[in-house]
């Protein structure tokens, strides 16, 4: 029986957080939201600005998104319910809002420069004192109003920190904007040779770039996840009663409406096709170039495209519970999760803020001790520690790199389900393989149809009509196909994982299932050459159904290329020792064994960690749990219908296995390029954080080299979208366009 949602007992509400820049924003957030007593869980991603909060289950009616939303603003933090069809568009607004201080900093910049070479001229030619207080004062008039407004970004945010007793990185920032205005209006005031307003100004426009800089870098490296929501279609057009049609936002569609899809149109809602026919492109979810050809009572999924002919589909699923909903929460959820290497992070970056006024301020005390320049130097060189020492580098040098490899993968056809899934997946050193719909295409057919009545099909169908085994699904077609319906079952059918179904049906006993399980002797029936199981019903002949199946197009170069990188690959398979026998001989596999029951894969699985070793097992995410959960890392192949049911820590959804090695591509870059991030970052602080200290940095300079840290993080981590992952001959032959043929007229465009 399918697994209840979540959603049934608990409450999680998704809000966009904007001026997001470090840890400190994210570590400020959660511990304020988690001292609201009915938030069970409150996560921050920092490369989306998406906020995830679970209520706690026992007292859903204190669900209050407005007080989510008071507490951010009282940090300074602005928050909105998440919106996918408005996510671009705020986006949009913020980055013209950072664009739009950024030009006015810059235009105030070129004219204080302008009167500061004044000034600088006029003292090498003797300019009178009463003059050059002139230029000072008209660039304090020029310089204050522009940082209040252009500021703003920085000063709203460390307002709502120190408000909220914490430290995020904007206060160091505003500190050293605020000291160098205040330290030229007192120069000014005294009538000093020398005001820092250009620097003040100059510095504020390139922190400005950096941060605009940064928002576009981080837009390159955003999840898939946030551009498939706002790839869904914002309205449909309704059917009514009376045949009449009507456009309504998506939101407000409700299982059981009728919707009309012509083509080229994006399909709204998860549904089943009741009028039509035509070619469906999954591909924004399934990742498969190809479309399939859709009619009558075959479902369709929000997101995917209506390519060729109309259709008419009746609506399953409201709005936000489609097969996409589910697949971007459950995307949100991995990248969100705290990976060993983001605890890493989060950790040094606890320490990190303190420490940095730490330093300033004794940076500021040894200069103006010992360094003979005056207070104005020592605190010039304050200013360039406080804002050189930034650690949204060492923030995004995890977080970057999660989003671009999740994004990466699901464009390959694989879900990311767990946090810390990409880090265990570069550690594989043996990788075991189920048969049954893993190696094989898991679409088998009822080899001996001829030879089953339709009472014993009928049977055996009702029976597997509530599981999602390959094998109930072709009984199900296989008596479809005789033109009969699936009856109900009154009675409750009990499904045992790796032995089969069993139900008590007008006081008799009926087992569907394997030959053990329902104790037939080996020598009975047919010797299969592919999967077998048979039905039991006391008083009546057992009855033996034969399957063929199929190995996956590149079954065999996937286990070749993992035998190749030294792997240990295994053959575990509850389907009889020959068959699997014969399935091993085919992949030229040495280690495979059959007719294994639940416990027997995990005793061997057991054995196999107990020697050290790091396993990655590749089996049906459903009959295949307690396996997949006792391996290092899972991955299991998975219909649309059960993603979210999956237990694996990755799901891939295409043909083709070499999903794993692809997998094992992207997970092994991932950690290569973490680590480089985290040499990046270290080596910036402790170069950079001694060379400010000690002088040499004015605090321009220290800007852009704050501003370039992150960039350089970020750019590092969309290395991964230049990879090049393996490709089957399989896939290559799909691939390959098909030998041209001279038209008889030019083509269109």
């Amino acid at each position: 029986m399918p697994a209840p949602s979540p959603h049934d007992t608990q409450h999680i509400e998704h809000f966009v957080v904007d001026n997001l820049h470090c840890p400190s924003c994210i570590r400020e957030i959660e511990s304020t939201l988690y001292k609201i007593p009915d938030i069970e869980k409150a996560r921050v991603n920092l490369s989306t600005h998406r906020l995830t909060v679970e209520w706690k289950p026992d007292n859903l009616a204190a669900a209050d998104n407005d007080l989510i939303i008071q507490n951010l603003d009282s940090l300074g933090f602005k928050a909105s319910l998440f919106r996918p069809d408005e996510l671009l568009r705020e986006q949009d607004k913020e980055s013209r809002k950072l664009l739009k201080a950024m030009a006015v900093a810059g235009f105030a910049t070129a004219n204080i420069m302008l009167l500061s070479v004044s000034v600088w001229a006029g003292n090498a030619s003797d300019m009178g004192q009463a003059t050059r207080d002139l230029m000072h004062w008209v660039s304090a008039l020029i310089a204050l109003p522009v940082v209040t407004y252009s500021g703003m970004p920085f000063f709203r945010s460390a307002i709502g920190s120190i408000k909220a007793r914490k430290l995020n990185m904007d206060v160091p920032i505003s500190l050293a904007v605020i000291l160098a205005c205040i330290m030229s209006l007192i120069e000014t005031i005294n009538g000093s040779e020398y005001a820092y307003f250009d620097a003040a100004v100059m510095l504020l426009f390139f922190l400005l770039i950096g941060r605009y800089l940064d928002r576009i870098m981080r837009n390159k490296a955003r999840s898939v996840a946030q551009n498939l929501m706002a790839l869904r279609a914002p309205t449909a057009q309704i059917i009514d009663d009376d045949g009449q049609t009507r456009t309504m936002a998506v939101e407000n569609i409700t299982p059981g409406m009728v919707i009309h899809i012509r083509p080229g149109d994006r399909i709204p809602v998860d549904g089943h096709i009741i009028n039509g026919q035509s070619d469906i492109d999954t591909s924004l979810i399934t990742g498969e170039s190809l479309p399939r050809t859709a009619g009558p009572d075959d479902d369709v999924f929000a997101g995917t495209v209506n390519l060729t002919g109309r259709l008419t589909v009746r609506a399953r699923v409201a709005d936000g519970h489609s097969l996409l909903d589910e697949i971007v929460n459950l995307m949100e959820i991995a990248e969100q999760g705290r990976s060993r290497y983001v605890r890493l992070a989060d950790k040094a970056a606890e320490i990190y803020v303190p420490a940095v006024h730490s330093i300033a301020a004794a940076t500021f005390i040894g200069w103006w001790i010992f360094g003979g320049g005056g207070w104005q130097l020592a605190l010039m060189n304050a200013i360039a520690v406080l804002i050189i020492t930034c650690p949204c580098a060492l923030g995004l040098a995890v977080p970057a790199v999660q989003v671009v490899a999740s994004s990466r993968l699901f464009k390959a056809g694989i879900l990311v389900k767990a946090a810390d899934g990409l880090e265990r997946f570069a550690e594989i050193d043996t990788v075991i393989f189920d048969k049954t719909g893993t190696l094989t295409l898991g679409q088998p057919e009822l080899a001996n149809t001829a030879d089953i009545d339709d009472d014993s099909l009928q049977l055996a169908a009702q029976l597997a009509r509530g599981s999602t085994h390959p094998l109930c699904r072709a009984l199900i077609v296989a008596l479809h196909s005789r033109g009969k319906t699936v009856p109900p079952a009154d009675e409750e059918i009990h499904e045992n994982a790796g032995m089969g179904i069993e139900a008590n049906m007008g006081g008799r006993l009926i087992r569907l299932g394997n030959r053990q399980w329902c104790d037939i002797p080996n020598d009975a029936g047919i010797d299969p050459s592919g999967s077998e199981i048979w039905l039991v019903c006391s008083g009546k002949p057992p009855v033996q159904f034969l399957f063929r199946d199929s190995l996956r197009a590149d079954a065999r170069d996937v286990v070749h290329w993992l035998q190749q990188k030294g792997m240990h690959v295994e053959l575990l398979s509850g389907d009889r020792s020959t068959v699997v026998a014969d399935t091993a001989r085919e992949l030229g596999l040495t280690h495979a064994t059959g007719e294994l029951k639940p416990q027997d894969k995990i005793q061997r699985l057991e054995e196999l960690k107990s020697q050290g070793r790091k396993i990655l097992m590749v089996g049906d995410g459903l009959n295949d749990a307690p396996a997949l959960a006792a391996a290092h890392v899972s991955m299991s192949p998975s219909s649309a219908a059960d993603i979210s049911q999956t237990a694996a820590d990755f799901v891939f959804q295409t043909q083709y296995l070499s999903a794993v090695i692809k997998a094992y591509q992207v997970s092994h870059s991932s950690r290569r390029l973490v680590l480089q991030n985290f040499s990046l970052a270290a080596a910036y602080n402790v170069i950079a954080i001694p060379v400010a200290a000690i002088g040499l940095l004015t605090p321009l300079i220290a800007a852009i080299a704050m501003s370039g840290s992150s960039l350089v993080v970020t750019g590092n981590a969309l290395r991964l979208n230049l990879m090049r992952l393996f490709s089957s001959t399989a896939e290559q032959e799909i691939a390959q366009p098909p030998t041209a043929v001279a038209p008889s007229k030019a083509p269109l465009p």
